[in-house]
């Protein structure tokens, strides 16, 4: 808990996946091989904490490639789950996120429960930081581009879906940007 701001912070652990790692590189600057592997274990243990707690979020906001695949999961996989059965979800993509493809099994590792590999056709295989993007944009209500530098064939693909998609936002006018597409998307749902 943090006593002063009268929030509770969760933390998402595991010893083979982030213990004296950084985010997606060694201190060399190698890419993490696991690092498909370390997205899908951090989505699921977060939806699964959120289905213990028994919150019913009404927005779920992720923030780039490490929580891409929890659109999908949200609305493949947990959609009859009462913590998310009406929850909407929102994307930031940013610019930088990895170099390198994921593992060549990372679809197959991303099934679970009724997620089908024709669920995850949007994908182009290999892997990479663009598809992984795509996934998650394919199965969110709504995009931000959280960085001026984003691959613009991702927004281009974002906006081909027909969803809401905020451009880039200076730091002053973020908040008020993100509660208006937080209301549009809310407001389409009723």
């Amino acid at each position: 808990s943090i006593q002063a701001a009268r929030r509770q912070v969760y933390f998402i652990d595991n010893d083979d996946y982030f213990q004296h790692r950084l985010m997606t590189t060694d201190e060399e600057g190698n890419e993490y091989e696991d690092n498909g592997e370390r997205a899908i274990f951090y989505a699921r243990g977060v939806l699964e904490t959120v289905k213990k707690l028994r919150w019913c979020p009404d927005i779920i906001h992720c923030h780039g490639w490490m929580s891409a695949v929890v659109p999908l999961y949200i609305k493949k996989a947990y959609q009859d789950e009462p913590s998310f059965r009406d929850s909407k979800v929102v994307f930031s993509v940013y610019g930088e996120g990895f170099k390198s493809n994921l593992a060549p099994n990372f679809k197959e590792q991303v099934l679970f429960r009724d997620i089908t590999l024709d669920d995850l056709k949007m994908m182009e295989s290999p892997a990479n930081y663009d598809e992984l993007s795509k996934l998650a944009i394919s199965y969110s209500d709504g995009v931000i581009q959280n960085s001026e530098n984003v691959n613009a064939d991702i927004i281009d693909y974002a906006n081909k879906l027909n969803i809401p998609v905020t451009g880039f936002q200076t730091e002053d006018a973020y908040a008020d940007a993100c509660k208006d597409l937080y209301n549009k998307i809310l407001g389409d749902a009723e």
